[in-house]
């Protein structure tokens, strides 16, 4: 079964404050730190890059989970391993033709691979990259459209997570990573363990950000859930 995890998206983060942030969010218990990479090409949002990476990794040593929404991988691959980054997630839709050299290359450089697809992409095209030989560490799962954040969650893409679940009980599965309950909502990714009778009941929350969640009404297993209700301590909700 693979562990639950914490990873605030530093992209809620004050950037003139980065490094005490990050600070702030492993204080409060966070496992990792997420960091959303956008090019504006691959998506039209333009964010950080490998100068922020090495910057802040100055200041840490936590894991830093590098999500890069951009167009071409392979070209990112040698300035964030230099750069300090710990996991380098690519999107498939973005490496069909070159993920084996890809994920290869990640590995050289010291880095973790993983591999996010968009909600418009079938799971079956990632299968190859857990399955191979040169395999993937993590699957980041896309429940909205990557780009912006606090989009409308697509509640459907859990079907992708459960099927993920049931064929790799021990992977890492990463959703992102927005999630809204009514009136209240919250940026978040998140891990889900394998539950044969619903995938939507027992949730592992990997926290990315956002809105303060007041309460949830749903059952949570790994993460306690004075952890799950304690917005202001983790620093990653705002009113």
């Amino acid at each position: 079964m693979a562990a639950a995890k914490i990873a605030p998206s530093m992209l809620s983060s004050d950037f003139s404050n980065l490094a005490t942030e990050a600070q702030r969010m492993l204080d409060c218990g966070a496992d990792w730190l997420h960091m959303d990479i956008m090019c504006s090409h691959f998506v039209p949002n333009l964010t950080i890059g490998a100068p922020v990476i090495e910057s802040l990794r100055k200041h840490t040593k936590a894991y830093l989970d590098c999500h890069l929404m951009v167009t071409n991988p392979l070209d990112y691959v040698e300035p964030f391993g230099k750069a300090g980054a710990s996991g380098f997630t690519f999107h498939i839709e973005a490496a069909r033709e070159n993920w084996n050299e890809l994920i290869q290359k990640i590995k050289a450089k010291g880095m973790k691979p993983g591999v996010s697809l968009k909600p418009g992409t079938p799971i079956e095209e990632v299968y190859p990259l857990v399955e191979g030989e040169n395999h993937v560490d993590l699957v980041l799962v896309m429940t909205v459209e990557p780009g912006f954040g606090g989009q409308k969650f697509m509640p459907e893409m859990m079907d992708k997570v459960r099927k993920l679940r049931q064929k790799y009980p021990s992977l890492d599965i990463e959703a992102s990573h927005s999630l809204f309950l009514g009136p209240i909502a919250s940026f978040l990714c998140f891990l889900l363990p394998y539950d044969p009778n619903s995938v939507s009941n027992v949730i592992n929350f990997v926290l990315a950000g956002g809105w303060r969640v007041r309460s949830i009404n749903y059952r949570c297993s790994s993460i306690s859930r004075s952890k799950l209700h304690c917005g202001r301590e983790l620093g990653v909700w705002r009113s």
